[in-house]
């Protein structure tokens, strides 16, 4: 008997510019989805390419790509391989045309995705990709690579922190909505240490003298922010229109009380 679909499970799709980028800022909020019965997928959209400075870019790209597997599979997740080099990723028809064919074929009830403003414009990039993608997932004349039917279901998408937790003008941006990952911390530490070429890369390239231990500290920032955790991610809700009715928030309906809502944010946002 086909499912209905109140008794499908919830769909997370949690994507971003490069691998390690979803352990740093999303891992905790995926795996607590997962606890709560979500079907969950991790995509890089770009392959890690230029995160080497001793090896060739085909070389630290399947290396990379068997990390990022490794880190979906200790996840539970579904795993997606990369579409284009590191700075590949630009706001063009033929690369959004293949993000949006992936979008139609997963089907996600909550998209997490790159902050709108971040340091570097592979994070904002993707992020703009994986926006408008899943703005035309209804759209049959967007036709996309390879073809894939027109969706029409509701996602919501929920935007993660920028690294260090500020734009590119070094503005600190604050959450809109915290989850609590103090009782995943360590799954997601294991996950963000199967990138072992990063975090050579990383201590020498941005002076990370930690590489987990920066991931840990962003994480107790955040959780300062909400003035509640300990451990916490920080996300901010996309615009309704085009993708859901205006009050779904399928993200606190399934965390619960693990995911707290800013409401003095939320008030802000008519200001």
């Amino acid at each position: 008997m086909k499912k209905s679909a109140s008794s499908r499970k919830p769909v997370v799709l949690a994507a971003a510019a490069h691998p390690d980028d979803i352990e740093f800022g999303m891992a905790g909020t995926l795996l607590l989805l997962k606890r709560s019965g979500a079907v969950i997928h991790m995509w890089n959209l770009a392959n890690g390419s230029c995160g080497t400075d001793s090896l060739s870019p085909p070389r630290i790209a399947r290396i990379r790509q068997q990390e990022a597997h490794d880190s979906a599979k200790l996840a539970g997740a579904v795993f997606h391989p990369p579409l284009v080099n590191d700075f590949g990723l630009f706001f063009e028809p033929k690369l959004m045309s293949r993000v949006a064919a992936v979008i139609r074929e997963i089907r996600p009830d909550i998209l997490l995705l790159p902050s709108p403003q971040d340091y570097m414009e592979d994070h904002q990039n993707a992020c703009r990709l994986l926006a408008a993608a899943a703005f035309v997932r209804g759209m049959r004349n967007f036709k996309t690579r390879p073809s894939r039917p027109a969706w029409g279901g509701e996602t919501v998408l929920y935007h993660c922190m920028p690294h260090q937790l500020r734009d590119s003008l070094r503005q600190l941006v604050r959450a809109g909505q915290y989850v609590d990952v103090g009782p995943v911390l360590g799954q997601k530490t294991d996950m963000l240490a199967k990138h072992r070429t990063q975090k050579v890369w990383l201590d020498k390239n941005q002076g990370m003298d930690s590489y987990l231990d920066e991931m840990k500290n962003m994480a107790r920032k955040v959780g300062q922010m909400s003035g509640r955790f300990e451990f916490a991610e920080g996300w901010r809700r996309h615009n309704h229109l085009g993708y859901s009715a205006a009050d779904r928030d399928p993200m606190s309906v399934i965390l619960k009380n693990r995911c707290w809502t800013d409401r003095a944010y939320e008030e802000s946002l008519d200001e």
